[in-house]
């Protein structure tokens, strides 16, 4: 068995695979940066390294630097958790030949499925139906407008390097083509040093989602149904649920088998997710496969009963799935909301700063994969994610009034948030209806973006966190005593402060 796991990532992901571990008695070893010195997987792990500057490629992206700290530590596996190293094929072949157990598929696997124009070939071989589009990379423009005449507009133009809606473009009119392939290609470029894309037909009104699979190295292979995630802002998931509120049993069924299919084609091993992007009338097609956890992975644990982790740790020590197919149910509904630092009155520009206060929600139902404190100072240099939010409800109308519940019980302040925005999503009532697709944010976003009327809340909310704000800085400050001074400075203070500070 397994038994010392490096984790060769930071903030909230590596938390959650640190818990995993304790739960199966397994030494955690932690990484960290210069901007993550005082990280919370800093300190939960059993024993952490410094691993390099704050930049990403100089730590986090550094695998020659991991591999030797894993070694050092005398771990006998690392688990990439998602996001930076965790589909880079090379990463994986590095474990191997070091010995160490790589947790997550092989390098064919994450070679095949991370390039886009490679896997769509190798769905289609499989049986996979795929969005009509170019089956090779754009290498001459003067040959783009024909094409993309003969696929009929509207396209998307996407890198096959890419992911996290990076390099992509959706063109609609014949003026558009050449100026979103070379702006999708510079893109490209510049967020995977590799500036090929491809066409792919746009669906109209269309659906995001996904399947999660499990596959062992025995060829085992099972999914564990579907997310919906088609509530999306510059093609970024902002919210998913599950089930998918739009699907049929039929559908569910058919593209669940397609799912595994998938994997097998690529022999996969672990954990990981295929996506697909349907029409309004449930016609779908294979978009791309993430040969990684997922970021909403735990709305599919929340309703199927499996830690995924502990999945993944036992897949990669040789094990046989704890489950068939057979075996797996859906129970109830989840909902995932992911908590930016981020502020949307300026059109959601990173809101890095020392997190002041912070108040989780909590109750039946409930989880916060977090991993902020009081005090700690989120950093400029990663992705300002503080958390996901996570409900369950015996049914879908119990998981939005729950979800709505926990977004008006999380309060942070120091730093802008996305909460006051998801909730406004959660009150939409074509959300509410779950008819929306992946337009719905660009359809709604005059009243997502409206000002809260929030009466004298708000104010009351100001003086509180101004008055905590106040007596923090009164107790760091030596032979400061609470008397009447101090109370007529306060007013002076909070005088300064209500009308910029927020909730």
């Amino acid at each position: 068995m397994i038994e010392k796991v490096l984790v060769a990532n930071r903030g909230e992901i590596a938390m959650r695979i640190m818990r995993s571990c304790r739960e199966m008695d397994i030494r955690t070893v932690g990484i960290y940066s210069d901007a993550d010195r005082t990280a919370l997987h800093v300190r939960y792990a059993d024993e952490a390294y410094h691993i390099g500057k704050a930049h990403s490629s100089d730590s986090y992206l550094h695998i020659e630097k991991i591999i030797a700290k894993a070694k050092e530590s005398g771990a006998d596996a690392i688990h990439p958790g998602y996001g930076f190293l965790s589909e880079n094929a090379t990463f994986s072949k590095r474990c191997q030949e070091e010995g160490l157990i790589f947790i997550g598929p092989d390098p064919m696997a994450i070679e095949t499925m991370g390039d886009k124009i490679t896997a769509r070939k190798t769905m289609k071989e499989a049986g996979v139906p795929v969005v009509p589009g170019t089956a090779e990379p754009i290498k001459d423009e003067s040959t783009v407008v024909e094409t993309i005449h003969n696929i009929g507009l509207p396209v998307m133009i996407k890198a096959s390097a890419g992911g996290g809606g990076k390099g992509m473009r959706l063109v609609k009119t014949e003026e558009e083509i050449l100026p979103a392939v070379r702006s999708a290609k510079s893109e490209a470029r510049e967020s995977f040093g590799d500036d090929s894309v491809y066409i792919e037909k746009y669906i109209t009104s269309p659906h995001h989602i996904e399947f999660q699979i499990l596959e062992d190295k025995q060829g085992n292979a099972v999914h564990l149904f579907e997310r919906e995630c088609s509530v999306q802002r510059r093609h970024q998931k902002v919210v998913e649920e599950t089930p998918s509120p739009v699907m049929t049993p039929e559908v569910r069924e058919k593209m669940g088998r397609d799912a595994v299919n998938a994997a097998k084609a690529v022999n996969y091993c672990g954990a990981g997710t295929v996506e697909f992007v349907t029409d309004d009338n449930l016609n779908y097609y294979f978009l791309e496969m993430n040969t990684r956890l997922q970021v909403e992975h735990p709305i599919t644990e929340r309703v199927v009963g499996i830690d995924l982790v502990k999945e993944q740790l036992t897949i990669a020590d040789g094990q046989d799935l704890s489950v068939t197919q057979e075996e797996l149910t859906q129970k109830g509904h989840a909902i995932e909301c992911r908590i930016y630092a981020e502020d949307p009155d300026e059109n959601f520009r990173p809101s890095p700063g020392k997190i002041k206060h912070i108040t989780e929600p909590m109750g039946l139902g409930v989880r916060v994969d977090g991993y902020v404190y009081e005090g700690y100072e989120i950093p400029i240099h990663y992705d300002p994610m503080i958390s996901k939010l996570v409900v369950w409800g015996s049914t879908r109308k119990e998981a939005i009034e729950r979800m709505r519940r926990s977004l008006y019980e999380y309060k942070i302040t120091g730093v802008k948030t996305s909460i006051g925005f998801l909730e406004k999503v959660m009150k939409q009532a074509e959300f509410a209806a779950g008819n929306y697709n992946t337009n719905f944010i660009t359809r709604h976003w005059d009243e997502l973006m409206e000002a809260e009327d929030c009466g004298g809340d708000c104010e009351q909310m100001a003086i509180i966190a101004a008055l905590v704000d106040f007596e923090k800085k009164q107790k760091e400050t030596p032979g400061s005593q609470s008397n009447g001074k101090a109370k007529a400075s306060y007013w002076k203070y909070f005088g300064r402060q209500k009308n910029l500070t927020r909730i």
